[in-house]
């Protein structure tokens, strides 16, 4: 005998993976850690960084070309499988922040990461500055926080950030 509830539901997950395709994504604020484990510049350490990312204008030095990050973020948007897949709708982000020692070229350091939604690239963008500022003021060894980072920047973001908004240059800023 057929079940009417079991059949509606094959039909609801028929109808979910014809609508998004088989293994499409919902669009993640966080990394796939898998994809995406990040990834640190082995010439940045504790005992340098004060001549190499508290330097202004470090990141202009190690910045990869957008050449390299389109192609790169084409490539990861199909492995991510997120049923939006327009490109405009991400910024290629580094998951450790070239600011305190992220490798700049590892596609394990980069993800395309959306620039809308509660945790979108703006909040990703205020961490940086604020954890750059920590780790260069002393607040924060270098290791420490590549690794919070890396591990949920978003729970990094709510230990760091709301405290420190004040640091953040008025165009960084946003209100909440």
């Amino acid at each position: 005998m057929l079940n009417p509830m079991k059949s509606l539901f094959h039909m609801a997950a028929i109808s979910c993976l014809w609508a998004t395709g088989v293994g499409a994504q919902p669009v993640a604020a966080l990394p796939d850690a898998s994809r995406t484990p990040g990834s640190v510049d082995t010439a940045v350490t504790q005992s340098n960084i004060q001549s190499t990312v508290c330097v202004r204008g470090y990141t202009d030095t190690v910045r990869p070309d957008k050449k390299y990050t389109n192609r790169l973020k084409r490539e990861q948007l199909r492995k991510y499988h997120y049923t939006d897949t327009d490109p405009r709708h991400y910024e290629m982000d580094h998951l450790i922040p070239l600011n305190i020692g992220g490798n700049p070229t590892d596609p394990n350091n980069l993800w395309p990461q959306p620039r809308d939604g509660e945790w979108s690239a703006e909040q990703k963008n205020e961490l940086e500055w604020i954890v750059y500022k920590m780790v260069c003021r002393g607040e924060i060894g270098l290791g420490e926080a590549q690794q919070r980072v890396a591990r949920n920047w978003i729970e990094a973001y709510q230990a760091w950030v709301p405290s420190r908004r004040h640091w953040l240059p008025s165009k960084k800023r946003r209100d909440d």
